[in-house]
């Protein structure tokens, strides 16, 4: 089984509470579950913490998401937690600070052959909040099992890459339409969510994503 798992809270230390920004006729949250929410998957989960269940669950449930409630520091255990809760087997990984994720980036990535028989896979040369990372989710539960690194616990996924002769690690470029290595559009803070806003002025509050390339190019054309 597939799963969507979006990692989110309301403790930012650079942006308290950044998930519930507005950001178009919802929040930053909300834009990333819409968008989330059309990458070809069995389901959805938003895997939060306790002390931001009654804010964020219900926007996630509103949308047709599931909610797990799991570790607020260590990330990796509430994604394996997640994992065993409805029996993942595939996760696809994303952070609710990213209002612009590419769902077009998403299926790309997840209708290449390699990302099936792969442990690990991103791409490479996206704008910085595009991407998802597809992952093998008993690659995930060994790293559970084995890491008491914090830094592999909190962004979940370095215990694999760190590893390429143990997991199989797929990292292509990105689709011409969608490279943009230098760009950034991932919200950490004011400043970030000021610019974010300005460009979902400019492009709309759910772009395309080619059509936000171009304009992040300096291209021209709106969405």
């Amino acid at each position: 089984m597939t799963g969507v798992i979006l990692q989110a809270r309301l403790g930012s230390t650079r942006l308290p509470r950044k998930a519930l920004l507005p950001f178009g006729d919802g929040t930053l949250l909300e834009s990333c579950l819409r968008r989330l929410s059309r990458v070809p998957a069995d389901l959805r989960v938003l895997a939060t913490e306790p002390g931001s269940v009654p804010e964020l669950g219900p926007r996630a449930e509103a949308l047709g998401w599931k909610v797990f409630v799991g570790s607020e520091e260590d990330v990796l255990a509430r994604y394996c937690g997640a994992i065993r809760e409805y029996r993942i087997s595939r996760v696809i990984r994303a952070t609710g600070d990213n209002p612009f994720v590419s769902p077009e980036a998403a299926e790309s990535l997840l209708s290449d052959p390699r990302t099936a028989v792969s442990d690990y896979a991103a791409y490479q040369g996206l704008p910085l909040g595009f991407g998802v990372e597809v992952v093998r989710a008993s690659a995930l539960l060994e790293a559970e099992a084995e890491s008491s690194d914090l830094y592999e616990r909190e962004h979940v996924c370095p215990f694999l890459y760190r590893r390429p002769g143990r997991f199989s690690i797929y990292r292509p470029e990105a689709p011409g339409s969608l490279r943009a290595p230098e760009a950034r559009v991932t919200v950490d803070t004011q400043e970030d969510y000021e610019a974010a806003r300005a460009l979902a002025e400019e492009c709309g509050f759910d772009p395309p994503s080619a059509a936000l390339v171009r304009r992040l190019l300096g291209l021209g054309g709106k969405a």
